[in-house]
């Protein structure tokens, strides 16, 4: 056979799917030829059912067997070309990890089939036989591998080739009619197909677990990446804080000390005065004594008696009975200092908490009030900004969104991602509650605070404030406030509350786990006979604290 003709020839068994030789080729009604597994995967993956070469289309999908002529001429084409490829080169001796000739004595070359019939693996000239030999030739030959006898059935010697359905065991010919007769058992091309379906759903899953955890990998990453940059611009604004308020300490030191040492150095000025003048008095002194020392050793009675009028008068000189230098007392002078350098900073404080609410403001939302979720009890403003407690029940319709019993509405709108912020008026109020909750909290029955879902703060008893976070911290404010700020980053897991006026916040509740939706949460509480009824107000946001 001629070059041509083995090209011709190898053309002839190449299926037009998968361009390889056919592996089990059937044939379909309009003539053309395919592995078995390629032509029944494309009608799979195709809503019609057509041929891939001719595009004719078959109204019912064909019942696909194998062509036992094309087959045969295959697997000829197929051992004479094994058997070309083997005689082109020269045989080796079989490397660790292939399968050795089971025949050859000395040196093991490297099998090139294996017969399931023998239960002997050969290499290419011990396999000579089973390609000649009429009775030889019927023998199941199939890729070299090891072991075998577990290719065998222990118990009747025959090679496995069916599958017990029931028992999900491979078994023989004659398993199939003994042990197994009434089960269903299929040949085991068959239910590779079957367990291959599986296998490729299995794949399919694992894909897409695959895929979710790498979107998981992104988000934890995109995380990590606005944690550390949020993180960058709070040490950025701690080191600007912190330097700002080290010079402004380091600055009340130098003034303290400068104002100490004027004070010293007043006080040594004025001793060296002092000094100076009762030295210029000393001198004058020491003359007079010593012109009075001189008269009084005089034996001259006439000038004695001459010079005694001029010395005998005193000289000019000051009183100093009472002229003093107090000492230098610094006692309280630091403790002022400090009281200074604390209003200082205090002023510098509400100047960065002002910015740092002025930055929250920036993200503000227009919330209004939910009546589907509002207790009966609740009396809503008609532009949905207002609610109070009163004392009539109305008669609404107990949809799962309301809230009873207790006295609860939540804001319209929801948020599942970025800031925003909300001011409510509280003033005239002795009780209250307020911040945001996950939209999947129970409205019904009654609710304990703290509980999961919920994010507020509250006011009981007209002093008593607490944050509510999944657990109840006391909060002691210097003065009641009277409008209160809500702001929330979702990203970053962090609801504040503010106190507007004196633009002070009042409570973080950092580190929280949103899922879901968060919506505003409100509770003007009960009447108490009047003494609360003034109601909840949400308040247009004025950015200019």
């Amino acid at each position: 056979m001629s070059a041509a003709s083995n090209l011709r020839s190898e053309d002839q068994f190449l299926c037009s799917i998968c361009l390889e030789v056919f592996t089990d080729p059937v044939s379909i009604p309009c003539g053309h030829n395919f592995c078995k597994q390629c032509i029944t995967q494309h009608w799979n993956t195709n809503n019609i059912c057509d041929c891939p070469l001719c595009k004719k289309r078959f109204r019912r999908r064909p019942e696909l067997n194998v062509n036992t002529f094309i087959s045969e001429m295959v697997s000829q084409f197929r051992r004479e070309a094994e058997l070309k490829a083997s005689s082109s080169s020269e045989q080796q001796a079989a490397k660790p990890g292939e399968v050795p000739c089971d025949v050859c004595t000395g040196t093991k070359v490297k099998a090139l089939k294996s017969c399931l019939v023998c239960l002997v693996s050969y290499c290419q000239t011990h396999l000579e036989p089973h390609l000649t030999v009429s009775v030889l030739k019927k023998h199941q030959l199939m890729e070299p591998v090891e072991n075998l006898e577990g290719r065998m059935c222990l118990k009747h010697h025959k090679p496995l080739e069916l599958f017990c359905q029931r028992e999900q065991t491979c078994v023989c010919a004659l398993c199939s009619v003994l042990e197994h007769k009434t089960h269903s058992v299929v040949p085991l091309s068959e239910e590779c197909e079957g367990k291959k379906k599986e296998l490729r759903k299995t794949e399919a899953e694992m894909q897409q677990m695959i895929q979710e955890r790498r979107v998981k990998i992104k988000e934890i990453r995109k995380c990590v990446k606005r944690s550390k940059a949020a993180a960058d611009r709070g040490k950025a604004e701690g080191v600007e804080v912190f330097t700002a308020l080290k010079e402004c300490v380091e600055r009340g030191l130098k003034q303290l000390m400068e104002r100490m040492k004027e004070e010293e150095e007043a006080r040594e000025k004025q001793a060296e005065g002092l000094i100076r003048d009762l030295e210029e008095e000393i001198c004058e002194l020491m003359k007079r004594s010593s012109e009075v020392e001189q008269l009084f050793l005089s034996e001259d009675h006439l000038h004695l008696l001459q010079g005694f009028s001029s010395l005998k008068a005193a000289p000019p000189t000051k009183d100093w009975t009472e002229v003093s230098v107090r000492p230098s007392s610094y006692e309280g002078t630091v403790v002022r200092a400090v009281a200074q350098l604390e209003e200082t900073l205090s002023k510098e404080m509400k100047k960065l908490f002002e910015a740092d609410l002025k930055r929250k403001q920036q993200f503000a939302v227009d919330v209004t009030l939910d009546p589907d979720t509002a207790h009966p009890k609740l009396i809503l403003s008609d532009d949905g900004k207002q609610v109070s407690e009163g004392d009539v029940r109305k008669k609404l319709p107990d949809n799962p969104e309301r809230f009873d019993p207790c006295v609860n509405v939540l804001g319209k709108q929801s948020f599942s991602s970025g800031k925003f912020y909300f001011e409510v008026q509280v003033k005239g109020k002795t009780e209250w509650d307020l911040g945001v909750s996950k939209e999947s909290i129970n409205r019904k029955g009654v609710i304990t605070l703290p509980g999961e879902g919920f994010w507020t703060i509250r006011l009981r008893n007209g002093n008593q404030y607490r944050a509510m976070k999944g657990t109840s911290v006391p909060l002691a404010l210097s003065s009641a406030p009277e409008k209160v700020g809500v702001f929330v980053d979702y990203e970053e897991g962090l609801v504040s509350f503010y106190d507007v006026a004196a633009a002070a916040l009042i409570y973080s509740c950092t580190g929280c786990c949103f899922t879901g939706k968060l919506l505003p949460f409100f509770s003007p509480c009960l009447n108490d006979g009047g003494k609360n009824s003034a109601p909840l107000i949400i308040c247009p946001v004025n950015q200019t604290v």
